[in-house]
Order: C-alpha cells, then structure tokens, then sequence
C-alpha cells in the first residue's frame, strides 16, 4: 500500500476535491465495507463458508485478498479500485463471520461500539500528530511482523496463544488507524485516492475488531 501513500501529485486523469468531500468518500467506502461485512455474517451461515474444508477457504482468502490489494494499489481508476476494495472486503467478511459465530451477540456490540471509539480516537491522533506515527512506522511494522511469527510459534508447538498477543496485535493496529490516516490526510485528495485510502483503513479497523473481539471473549 505505499504505492498508495506515496503518491504526491493527481494522476493525469485525477481532479483534486474538497478536503470535506474526500473525508466523506473516505467514511461512505468505509461504511458500505462494513455493511457488507453486516449482511454476510447475518445472512451467511458460518458453516456454508467453511463447507469447502479449511485449506480451500485459506488459498481462496490469501488469492482474494493479493488480488484486490494489488488492484487498489496500482490502480488511478476510482471504479477499479472500488472493485479491489470488494475483494477484500468479502474474503475478510468471511473471517468475521467465523469468528463472530462463537460469540454472544452482546459481546459482538460491545467490541464493535469499543471498535469505533478507539478508531476515533486515533484517527484524530493522526490528524493531530502526523510525525509521530510517522516516526513509530518503522516500528508499527518490525512488530507486527514478530508478532506474526510469534503467534505461529506458539500454535504450533503450544497448540494456543496467550492474552497478551491479542493486546499486543490491537495496540499495533491502533497504531497503523492513526498512521494510515495520516498519511491519506497529506497525499492528494482524489476520488481513487480516498477509495484507496479506505482501504487501507478498513484492513486495520477489522483487525482491531477482531483481536478486542477476542479480549473480550478471553474475559468473559
């Protein structure tokens, strides 16, 4: 995605817009990916997901996902990018649906409605201290990847995870919201670029809600 946040002049075909209108674009795209999110989890039975074995469902997660990455990175059309912007959408929404089909829906709420707060919060941050999570990027990175690895290692020879990766994975995705949207806030605001951008955004938000989602669950 720094193909995205790179970019530091409209593309031949891009018109710069208000900073208002791209906000908004940025919310709408946003919204209409956790709708959809919405409507597979309640009318997707988790089961018909999975009825293909596990293995196809990861290779078919793994290809969605690249696929649609690749489209919204690489491309300056708004209409190709939204369509790259679904292929992600679905295959996490697939992830959502198992995890939230072991959960009471009380406690889906509440990590939705925490979810949101915190997203606020670090989206102003962002707004407010672009250097900062400029400065940690390195280290938002070099974390996620040993917590990547860590996870791996501790369910293969220890068959679980403990508490505290699940914390540790939410306050890294806290920091990659406020850094993500800091960075779209200083690139141009065109229509591909918010489309990008939420993008972006979304992959960090479900990952947040996913990991309060287990800390919850670990409480409860």
């Amino acid at each position: 995605m720094d193909s995205v946040f790179k970019r530091t002049e409209a593309d031949s075909s891009g018109v710069i817009i208000s900073d208002r209108l791209y906000n908004i674009i940025i919310g709408a795209v946003l919204c209409y990916g956790f709708a959809v999110n919405y409507f597979m989890v309640k009318y997707v039975p988790a089961e018909l997901v999975l009825q293909f074995g596990f293995w196809p469902f990861i290779i078919a997660y793994f290809v969605l996902c690249f696929a649609g990455i690749y489209l919204f990175t690489k491309s300056d059309n708004p209409l190709v990018s939204f369509a790259g912007y679904n292929l992600v959408v679905v295959p996490f929404g697939m992830v959502v649906n198992i995890v939230v089909s072991a959960y009471e829906p009380a406690l889906v709420l509440q990590a939705m409605q925490i979810t949101g707060v915190v997203t606020g919060i670090m989206m102003i941050a962002g707004s407010l201290y672009p250097a900062f999570f400029k400065k940690i990027a390195g280290a938002l990175f070099i974390a996620l990847v040993s917590v990547i690895i860590a996870q791996f290692v501790f369910i293969i020879f220890f068959k679980s995870t403990p508490a505290i990766i699940d914390w540790i994975v939410a306050l890294i995705f806290c920091g990659y919201i406020g850094y993500d949207w800091s960075r779209a806030q200083q690139i141009p605001k065109t229509v591909d670029n918010a489309v990008d951008s939420a993008a972006a955004l979304y992959m960090d938000i479900i990952n947040l809600f996913l990991r309060v989602l287990r800390i919850l669950g670990r409480r409860n």
